[in-house]
């Protein structure tokens, strides 16, 4: 196989085999990213986490959701073979009614170091969001999660998107 080109994928070397990318000669920067996932309840479950103010028979819905996808932002690279673990030095979660029926959970972690965060903000997310699903199985088993995607990153080579203070 010939070598990489700029627009083939970085997880490959030059013979087409799985490796990590070697980020030693990059420079730390700031880099943050936004993440975000939501969680559609069918119209009575909806109804009555809100009549419960977001407290199901396992607890506090939300708090759970956040000590868990804190706990994945910082155990990403435990869980996706090619991220590098890195020194995360802020996560922020807000969670709120997006819709009557659609819970919206937003990441946004921050670090400073030569590659980004925006896999542990989408593992962030998306882990506080099958928590939020596990919270409330026991009401329906027609809960919906996603669409989960990536709002924004900021540092590194090129921005995009918005990355936002996900306690706004």
């Amino acid at each position: 196989m010939s070598k990489r080109s700029k627009s083939s994928l970085t997880h490959l070397d030059a013979d087409g085999r799985p490796a990590m990318v070697d980020v030693s000669a990059k420079a730390a920067t700031a880099r943050a990213a936004t993440a975000e996932c939501r969680v559609v309840f069918p119209a009575s479950v909806a109804a009555q986490l809100r009549g419960n103010g977001l407290r199901s028979a396992k607890g506090g819905v939300v708090d759970t959701a956040v000590v868990a996808g804190t706990l994945a932002v910082k155990r990403t690279h435990e869980l996706i073979p090619f991220c590098h673990p890195l020194p995360i030095d802020g996560i922020r979660f807000a969670i709120d009614w997006k819709t009557a029926r659609a819970l919206e959970i937003v990441c946004t972690v921050k670090t400073v170091h030569r590659t980004g965060v925006e896999m542990e903000a989408l593992t962030g997310a998306t882990v506080a969001a099958l928590t939020v699903y596990d919270m409330c199985k026991a009401l329906s088993h027609a809960i919906v999660l996603g669409p989960a995607k990536l709002r924004g990153k900021r540092g590194g080579k090129r921005d995009v998107g918005v990355v936002e203070d996900a306690t706004r």
